[in-house]
């Protein structure tokens, strides 16, 4: 069962304006990620299913979280059908992420009150998540269906979309203000803010480091 509402999911995204993404199937490394971007200022942090057995480690973390990080908001990725969103939600997930838009999987979380946030690559797909609820919605692949570009493009006729780009958002100062700019509420970042080296080397400060820099130009850029 979530841990935190649906609203505090939402509006933890908002805020920070970044939600770290990766897999890994070692529970301490994946524990170790999960506490480098807590301690870099992050609490919503998106967990993939991308590995056998990827929901045990994920449990193993939510009862970590549940027990020494409560302010964490793990979210469960890389999700396509409901029968695996429900497995996840049984194990703890705050929030649904997915390659593309699952009309199924959008009533499973909205009837359990948790954040879906879908893949969509165009306008009419956007329409149709949010047409199911779905309050943020996943641009994926974000630098192969148009970029920045795609997203203010978009937003003219429809200002009330949330678009969160996943895929092409580097940690630059140039990558996110192209996006900031375009009027996105929050980027997805997944090798560009947790890279292979960082976890190789098991460099946490330099990934606590990296997520505070990625904090600090987002805020810059909304001019807060």
């Amino acid at each position: 069962m979530a841990r935190h509402t649906r609203l505090d999911v939402l509006n933890s995204v908002h805020e920070a304006g970044v939600v770290p993404i990766f897999y890994n199937g070692d529970f301490d490394t994946a524990r170790s990620i999960v506490l480098a971007c807590r301690d870099g200022g992050i609490a919503a942090i998106e967990f993939t299913n991308r590995g056998d057995h990827a929901h045990e480690v994920f449990s193993e973390l939510d009862r970590w979280a549940a027990r020494e990080a409560p302010d964490v908001i793990l979210g469960a990725g890389s999700i396509q059908d409901a029968p695996t969103v429900a497995l996840y939600i049984a194990n703890g997930a705050n929030f649904i992420v997915s390659p593309a838009t699952d009309d199924d999987t959008a009533r499973l979380c909205n009837r359990r009150k948790i954040a879906y946030m879908p893949g969509c690559g165009s306008v009419t797909e956007i329409a149709h998540a949010e047409e199911l609820g779905c309050e943020i919605v996943k641009l994926f692949p974000g630098d192969s269906v148009g970029g920045p570009g795609f997203v203010k493009a978009t937003r003219a006729p429809m200002p009330w979309s949330s678009i969160m780009p996943t895929g092409g958002v580097a940690g630059s100062r140039d990558s996110l203000k192209a996006w900031f700019d375009a009027g996105v509420p929050a980027v997805g970042m997944g090798s560009a803010l947790v890279s292979s080296d960082i976890v190789a080397d098991g460099a946490w400060n330099t990934l606590s480091e990296r997520c505070r820099d990625v904090l600090a130009t987002i805020k810059e850029l909304r001019g807060r």
